[in-house]
């Protein structure tokens, strides 16, 4: 069974309850009287062991990876080495 925190909105004072979740919130504080409301607050999750990375369920080769990627490094074309002849000018004399 989950355990829920409430804070009353009169005197601040905080309760834990541990509750079915078909069971009815706590409304009404045990101290003053006043108005409680839940405390919604960060889950800890500890992932451990393997399967929870993007990189431990895949092969070496994987159908999953993009086909640019699979592309081999001579598809891009190279610079160009060869050299133009030079421009000569003449002048007439």
């Amino acid at each position: 069974m989950p355990t829920y925190e409430y804070e009353c909105q009169s005197c601040h004072q905080r309760v834990e309850a541990v509750q079915k979740f078909t069971d009815a919130p706590l409304s009404v504080c045990e101290s003053c009287g006043g108005d409680l409301r839940k405390v919604f607050s960060g889950v800890g999750i500890v992932f451990k062991g393997s399967g929870f990375y993007k990189t431990d369920s895949r092969g070496k080769s994987s159908a999953a990876t993009p086909p640019a990627a699979n592309a081999p490094a001579s598809s891009t074309p190279a610079p160009s080495t060869s050299t133009a002849p030079a421009a000569t000018s003449s002048s007439g004399d």
